[in-house]
This record gives structure tokens, sequence and C-alpha cells, in this order.
């Protein structure tokens, strides 16, 4: 089997992404791009052959993630949330839940996503969790109530795989379909970028849930004991090094002719190289490779990601300025990589490399500096 990103048919979903990109409106949900995605087989790459699907290898699934995030973020984005949710149930020892749910996943008959935010990094600060999940003895599951902030496509999806919170703090989670009683999904929020995804928050409303839909749990920190192989969080990086190498390319073709500025894109193609090795190098099977630790590898990749749009931006001489040119775009839509699914480390020195300070300013001299 040839390499997945090196198939005539992966290339020839990127040049119809693109095309789409460049020709269709940048508005409404993207079912071009979705359904070109799945008539290319998309839904299946991350899916074992026992259930219809590809089985395709972490390192495969990190090249197809980081050019479909230079071809179309949006869709890029989507595929990795809907691949998020199959991996949670196929990682499940439910083998209902997996064979119920996962040959129609691959096969595109069922959409999904996730909603686990509440989980790890959103409102974590909470007295309350933003989910709670009591037991129901009688009926043999769970009684789910809550919202939960962030789900992408939520309103699009046939399956919601979210969790909550037991009163003895252990945790779980579920697949559960969008029509269930109880399930109410809110409008999608206006985004900087990306509002394509319809990206919106969902209630559970006294929702039950049959123990043949729990995936994991109830156990302490259920988002690492389901997290199992793949590509894991390295998925963010790779979209982020996706959208930095789109804008070299096109930067590089704006510069075209104007020799005296092609220099301006050495170090950053130099970077984009380093990244993408050590990507490539920072999945379970090649993890000895690794150059660095995958915090470091989301920090630059997000920074390059910036930066890169930064500069076609300012290669443009103004026509980039204006709203809808490409460049403008791949600005704003840099900027998703400071908020989505940053750990607080990255976050922290994301930010201390943006304000140009190498640690934490203390108390007493931040006191002192805004009182002179």
């Amino acid at each position: 089997m040839s390499s997945l990103a090196a198939s005539e048919r992966f290339q020839n979903l990127i040049r119809d992404l693109r095309l789409i990109r460049n020709t269709s409106e940048q508005s409404g949900w993207p079912a071009a791009e979705l359904d070109a995605l799945k008539s290319a087989g998309g839904y299946r790459w991350n899916l074992p052959a026992e259930f219809q699907g590809e089985g395709r290898t972490p390192v495969e699934i990190l090249e197809a993630y980081q050019m479909l995030g230079g071809a179309s973020l949006v869709t890029a984005f989507i595929l990795t949330q809907r691949n998020a949710a199959c991996q949670r149930i196929e990682n499940s020892r439910n083998e209902i839940a997996r064979r119920l749910w996962l040959p129609q996943l691959a096969d595109g008959a069922v959409t999904a996503t996730i909603g686990i935010s509440h989980l790890t990094t959103s409102r974590q600060h909470l007295a309350q969790p933003a989910v709670s999940a009591v037991r129901d003895p009688v009926r043999q599951g769970f009684v789910l109530n809550g919202t939960v902030p962030w789900a992408t496509g939520a309103e699009r999806s046939d399956l919601l795989v979210t969790g909550g919170t037991c009163p003895d703090g252990t945790q779980l989670l579920a697949a559960i379909p969008r029509r269930e009683e109880g399930v109410e999904v809110g409008p999608s929020v206006v985004l900087l970028a990306l509002s394509r995804s319809e990206t919106s928050a969902f209630g559970l409303r006294n929702v039950f849930v049959s123990d043949e839909h729990v995936l994991h749990g109830p156990v302490e920190r259920v988002m690492t004991a389901s997290a199992g192989g793949g590509a894991g969080s390295l998925a963010t990086s790779a979209l982020a090094l996706g959208a930095a190498g789109d804008s070299l390319r096109q930067c590089a073709a704006e510069l075209l002719g104007r020799d005296a500025q092609m220099f301006l894109l050495d170090s950053l193609q130099a970077e984009y190289r380093i990244l993408t090795s050590a990507l490539l190098a920072g999945t379970e099977s090649c993890s000895q490779a690794m150059s660095m630790s995958a915090d470091e590898l989301r920090r630059r990749a997000n920074l390059l990601a910036i930066r890169a749009a930064q500069v076609w931006l300012g290669s443009t001489k103004g026509a980039g300025f204006v709203s809808g040119h490409p460049a403008e775009r791949a600005v704003r839509e840099s900027m998703f990589f400071l908020v989505w699914s940053c750990p607080q480390p990255v976050v922290d020195s994301t930010l201390q490399e943006l304000a140009g300070v190498s640690r934490p300013i203390s108390a007493d001299k931040l006191h002192a500096a805004t009182n002179m």
C-alpha cells in the first residue's frame, strides 16, 4: 500500500480543496470540501480494517493532517474532531459501542464530533463540574446534566462523544446520539476565523446514557486513561505546520521576481523543515527519535504559523489587508492556534515569546513598573 500523502487519490483531494477554497464563497458549512474528503476515503484512514477502515499509520495520518491544514484548514479541523471521537470509541473496551458505531463512521453513514474541553482545559476552574454524571442503578446507566462549552459541527453530527464528572470526582466518556432526548445544541458562535466549522456549545438536560453507550470510566482523569495510541496531540501541531507551509508557499509566489526580499523566507522555511521532521518523529513508533517535546513542537509550530502569515500579508503591499484576500484570511486563521487545545505550558511560553520576555515578571516588579 502506497503512502497516503503520496497517493494519487490524496493529491487529487488536495488539488480539489485548494480549488474550492480559491473559487467558492468562504461562508457556511464546508459541505463541498467534506464531500471531497469522503469521496477520497478520508473517513476510513484512521480506522482499522476490521471496521471497514484503511488502518493508516500515525505517520501517514500526521502527514495527511499537515497537507490538509494547508489546503483547507476548516476541513482539516473538522476532520480532527471527528477522528478524535472515533479514537475514543476505538480505544474503548465496550465492544457493543465499537461494533455499532465504527463501521458506520468508516463509510460516512454516521458523522461524529467530540466535546471534551471541559474535562481538560476549559472551565476547570469552576467549583462545580461543567457536566455532572450520576449513576442510575435502576436503568443501568448514568444521567448527565450540564453544558459542553465547545463542540465543532455539533448540529451537523449524528453522534457526540463527551463526558461528565461523577460525585466522587471520577469521570466518564460516552457516545451520545445528538437526537437523544435532552440534548440541546446551541447556535454556532462567530469566530475570528473558521466560523464555518459551526462550533457551538450543547446542553445535556437529564440525558440518560446506558452502560452500552459508556466508552470509558468512570475513572480518574478519563482523558488520560482513554487516550491510547495514535497521533494524539501532535495533530494540532500538524495543522499549524500545514497552515504555515501554505503561507510560505504563497508568499514565495508573491515575492517571485523580488530577489532582494526572497531572503526573508530562508529562516522560516528552515524552521518549517526542522519542525516537520520533529513532527513525523513524534509518533508512538518513533518517539525515541523525537528531537523536542510535544509542547515545544506545538509552541514553535504556533509561532511559525503566525509569523509566516504575517510575512505573507506584508509582502502583498496592502492588497492582503483587504477583507477576503487569502493572506488576510491566513493571518486570522493563524490566531486559531493560540487558543485551540493549548496546554497551559504552551500558552504560557507562547505568550512570553509574543510579549518579548524570557521569564515571568514577579508581582513586585510588575507593581513597580505600573506605578512609575
